[in-house]
């Protein structure tokens, strides 16, 4: 090869990188994560079997399982995995569900063992087959520690903070980052690829910034979500043979609730409300809002209740979709994942299973070309956003308090589900299809094919002719 040809690939190679088509393969085998969350703890997962060394970075100093930490505010809160998540888990860590089952998490069916209340209607309960795993969040997200820590390639630098990116070809690729120590010294850590998992408080957009690039146009929804959560014991057989009771927010009382048990034999009760209509702290006032559910049945659950520690609050002002799949260039050695892409509502609790349906999509990439382009990535994770973001968004449009633009298939959406709700609460094949997609098992379209519609139209005019308009 002539070297005026030589110096023709370089060029060409270097255009690609600086558009991001593709990647510069350095040498030193080494993945730096940001964040130790669930995004983060996932991402280092998959990145493990592709990498010879992964470095996960975290600011927190990091607890055993069961105890809370200063970076998950939430934590304290009721926390869903869907029937999606809970697969995934299992197929990244053997026998993980078999684990933390044995040490104290509930494992129940999604549909048999748990009361859905929508629109003022219960689903009807029958056998899903579909397990659910109820577990506090620190208990969950310390056990995923364990195994992630426990994998020879990963290493954690705790109570680390990463002040910015290393760069090379102009800015165009990513080298690696710049870490603060717990002393406030500074290292700069080499890397082929660095994941950001940081959550809402992201600072990609304002690094993209800073190397010249755009930053990601961001969809928002002003919900203006308060809620409160308590710990008990509840009296013997208070919930019957369930283990979860949500009741869901009506036009007419936006309010919610969800009672589930979780490990040590304690039920976390959280209740929510939007835009200023929040859950009080105190117990008195904690007890009336749950008092004044659209249903009864949480309230009869937790009568006769011990208290295990005293009502905490968080605030959710908005949700947020940073669109990274939008923009035309990318630095190559740079990704982004979990809520620093896409932070739901947490009220359908979403949130961990999309995290690690994006680790799946995250194993597509680094399995197909370690060298591919980020907008691939983006991409192939904005396909997996797309649907529990609609669902979220559509469910939160539903109610007048909400601003934001209603589309005619969101106008129409929301007028059919209460049918669907009614219809579900006689018909278990409807709700047994509802609760396949709330646990993000099967796509929403599926609710509107022929077959369920004519079952909805029935089961409405059936219960017309009991209880009249």
């Amino acid at each position: 090869m002539n070297r005026s040809f030589s110096r023709f690939l370089y060029r060409c190679a270097h255009g690609l990188v600086a558009r991001g088509v593709i990647g510069m393969r350095r040498s030193s085998d080494h993945v730096i994560v940001l964040g130790a969350s669930v995004a983060g703890l996932l991402a280092a997962r998959i990145l493990a079997d592709h990498f010879q060394r992964v470095t996960i970075v975290e600011r927190d100093a990091l607890p055993p399982p069961g105890q809370h930490r200063k970076g998950v505010p939430q934590g304290r809160h009721l926390h869903g995995l869907h029937p999606r998540g809970r697969e995934i888990l299992d197929e990244l860590f053997t026998g993980f569900t078999a684990d933390v089952t044995a040490a104290g998490a509930v494992c129940c069916d999604v549909l048999a063992d748990a009361r859905w209340q929508f629109s003022g209607y219960l689903l009807r309960q029958r056998h899903a087959g579909l397990p659910a795993l109820l577990a506090s969040r620190p208990f969950l997200e310390g056990h995923l520690r364990e195994r992630v820590f426990g994998l020879s390639r990963v290493s954690v630098l705790e109570r680390c903070s990463v002040v910015g990116l290393l760069a090379a070809s102009a800015g165009r690729e990513v080298t690696g980052a710049r870490v603060s120590d717990p002393a406030g010294n500074l290292t700069a850590i080499d890397a082929d690829l660095v994941v950001d998992a940081t959550g809402r408080g992201s600072r990609t957009p304002r690094w993209l910034s800073e190397l010249g690039y755009q930053v990601p146009v961001q969809d928002r929804v002003e919900i203006g979500l308060g809620y409160s959560s308590r710990t008990y014991r509840l009296r013997p057989g208070a919930m019957g043979s369930d283990h979860l009771i949500l009741t869901t927010g009506t036009l007419a009382n936006p309010r919610f609730g969800a009672l589930a048990a979780t490990e040590g034999g304690r039920h976390i009760l959280t209740l929510g409300g939007i835009c200023g209509a929040y859950p009080p702290t105190d117990p008195a006032g904690f007890a009336q809002f749950f008092s004044a559910l659209p249903t009864g049945d949480i309230a009869a659950a937790v009568a006769g209740a011990e208290p295990l520690d005293a009502p905490v609050r968080f605030r959710f002002p908005v949700s947020t979709r940073n669109r990274y799949e939008r923009l035309r260039e990318f630095p190559a050695g740079l990704l982004v994942t979990g809520d620093a892409v896409c932070s739901f509502n947490p009220i359908y609790g979403q949130g961990m299973t999309v995290a690690a349906m994006q680790a799946l999509a995250l194993r597509r990439y680094v399995t197909a070309d370690r060298a591919a382009a980020p907008p691939r990535f983006f991409k192939d994770i904005a396909r997996v956003i797309d649907v529990p973001w609609d669902i979220a968004v559509g469910a939160d449009l539903a109610f007048p308090q909400v601003p934001g633009p209603r589309s005619a298939k969101v106008r129409l959406v929301n007028a059919y589900l209460p049918k669907l709700h009614a219809a579900a609460a006689d018909d278990s094949r409807l709700a047994l299809s509802l609760v396949r997609v709330i646990g993000l098992k099967d796509r929403p379209e599926r609710l509107l094919g022929p077959c369920h519609l004519l079952r909805v139209l029935r089961g409405n005019l059936r219960r017309l002719a009991r209880h009249g308009p």
